[in-house]
């Protein structure tokens, strides 16, 4: 049996273990995950692999699923394209992505200009992968900050407890992955001086 999470996770940076490990109130158990990775009784080989495949011509890019950001600051404007689970934008389903078992995986265009805003995950890692465009990306901890540029084929895996926000420093449209290591994750929370930590969703 799992050992009690705490109602609200304790001050920025601070991760938080159970009997599980880090912080992970919406991961299932690894038995159901395994489970839900296997062939179904009465499903045929070929629809089992199909069910396995998010194929470009069936996705689109969600410009809703953080539409509350670019309401508080239009630069917030951000598009994520979803392939495996929902991702940490707060979407709760979709049943056009290939079902997260242990982490999730979408695309992210931010046109030129525009700004990933300052948020935190206490539950995962977030790793991003440019494929397009040059992205500064801005982490903080503790009082602590650090900066980086990142261009074409660069990636960086941020820590859970870091704060992390990307600028699209470029001339053309950036085009990330995003991959988040749960099939669940936390929805991520925002620095208290924010405006985006007072909506809520």
């Amino acid at each position: 049996m799992n050992a009690p999470l705490p109602a609200v996770a304790p001050a920025a940076n601070e991760p938080v273990f159970n009997a599980r490990g880090l912080l992970d109130a919406q991961i299932p158990p690894e038995a159901e995950i395994q489970a839900s990775l296997m062939q179904r009784p009465g499903q045929s080989f070929a629809e089992w692999m199909e069910s396995r495949v998010a194929r470009r011509a069936t996705r689109r890019y969600d410009w809703d699923a953080l539409a509350f950001q670019t309401q508080v600051d239009p630069r917030y404007r951000r598009a994520q394209m979803r392939y495996v689970g929902t991702g940490g934008t707060g979407v709760a389903k979709d049943g056009n992505t290939v079902p997260a078992a242990h982490f999730t995986f979408s695309t992210m265009v931010i046109p030129a200009g525009h700004i990933g805003p300052s948020h935190i995950h206490y539950d995962v890692e977030e790793i991003f992968f440019v494929m397009r465009g040059t992205m500064k990306v801005i982490c903080e901890k503790d009082g602590q900050r650090w900066e980086a540029v990142i261009g074409e084929r660069d990636l960086i895996s941020v820590p859970p407890g870091v704060y992390r926000e990307e600028h699209n420093i470029g001339e053309e449209d950036a085009l990330m992955c995003v991959m988040l290591g749960s099939p669940k994750p936390i929805t991520p929370t925002y620095p208290p001086d924010s405006p985006l930590s007072k909506i809520k969703r």
